[in-house]
């Protein structure tokens, strides 16, 4: 099984991160109706999320191919 690269996983985690950030932000402005606390929720959601999300694919990148399917008796 080939493993992804530590810079590919920056790089997806970095993308993903702007996308949820924007999608946080904007929810934030709809509940508080203001855009700088929108923008301090989406600040502090943008770097707690990114390190858990690089760790969890991280740790996915631990488990074999086909592990969750061998456990669970799942079918290809």
């Amino acid at each position: 099984m080939a493993h992804e690269s530590h810079i590919r996983s920056v790089l997806k985690t970095l993308t993903w991160r702007i996308l949820a950030t924007t999608t946080t932000v904007t929810i934030a402005y709809f509940v508080f109706g203001d855009i700088a606390n929108a923008l301090k929720v989406g600040g502090i959601e943008f770097f707690a999320k990114m390190f858990i999300y690089y760790f969890h694919e991280r740790a996915w990148q631990l488990l074999p191919s086909g592990a969750i399917r061998k456990k669970f008796g799942l079918k290809k």
